[in-house]
């Protein structure tokens, strides 16, 4: 039997891209490798790194990271087709509204991001609709990323392993992989203290859990936001299991 591909893909330029491949559903059939990928941006990519990723065929990308973030890092693929899904960063200028009234510490940081991530559900679920809409008209392979391709992009490929029918164990796993494989930018938010650039430079279960607790807040169950907030009836999931699942 051949080997599976590379879960993980050591590029120089973008220290979390990962390909969502693999991974068992409920129902006994597999995610297809090299389908879906998920990433930090694309805008810091070696020539090795784009001779990779061109191998790999990948020509759509869906970028969930805001306006500003996207002039910062534009994508060094050029026949890759960007499409803007943008979800404006908030959580390193609610940190500093807190460094600036003197009560920003680290559990203070893991509510705020745990506030952001319930947000993604309560503010920003026409990103991921949309998505999921591109996901059902564009040709694989493609890649899902943010900035560091951790929160909104880990909770786009939560949603993305949920709605193919992948179980919740193993889909708190393929998020949890950011933390060995995520590279935190050293030049970023300095002037933040270092546990709380540290508490904001990984990932943690109660992230997650946040954004599906809002979701039943709001929408009773997972099921219910899958076909009323994300608009996948049975024929849009018959559909996406058709094109991303193998038997």
């Amino acid at each position: 039997m051949p080997d599976s591909p590379a879960r993980h893909l050591a590029l120089q330029g973008a220290s979390n891209f990962r390909d969502l491949g693999g991974y068992p559903t409920i129902d006994g059939r597999t995610t297809r490798w090299q389908h879906i990928f998920r990433s930090n941006h694309l805008g810091q990519l070696t020539t090795d790194d784009i001779a990779v990723v061109r191998a790999l065929g990948v020509r759509s990308a869906f970028d969930f990271r805001g306006v500003e973030e996207r002039t910062a890092g534009v994508c060094v693929v050029d026949e890759i087709a960007v499409h803007s899904l943008p979800i404006e960063p908030t959580v390193v200028a609610a940190l500093r509204a807190e460094l600036a009234r003197g009560t920003l510490t680290a559990p203070v940081a893991l509510e705020i991001m745990r506030e952001s991530y319930r947000n993604y559900v309560r503010h920003n679920t026409h990103s991921f609709r949309a998505l999921f809409g591109h996901l059902l008209e564009d040709r694989a392979p493609l890649v899902i990323h943010c900035t560091a391709g951790k929160d909104r992009t880990g909770f786009a490929s939560a949603l993305i392993l949920h709605a193919l029918g992948v179980g919740d164990d193993v889909i708190a796993e393929d998020y949890l992989l950011t933390n060995q494989h995520y590279k935190r930018d050293a030049t970023a938010a300095t002037d933040l203290p270092d546990d709380v650039r540290s508490a904001i430079s990984s990932v943690e279960a109660s992230y997650l859990a946040a954004a599906f607790d809002a979701v039943a807040k709001d929408y009773g169950d997972l099921e219910t936001y899958l076909r009323d907030g994300l608009k996948l009836g049975t024929a849009e999931r018959t559909a996406l299991k058709a094109r991303y699942l193998q038997a």
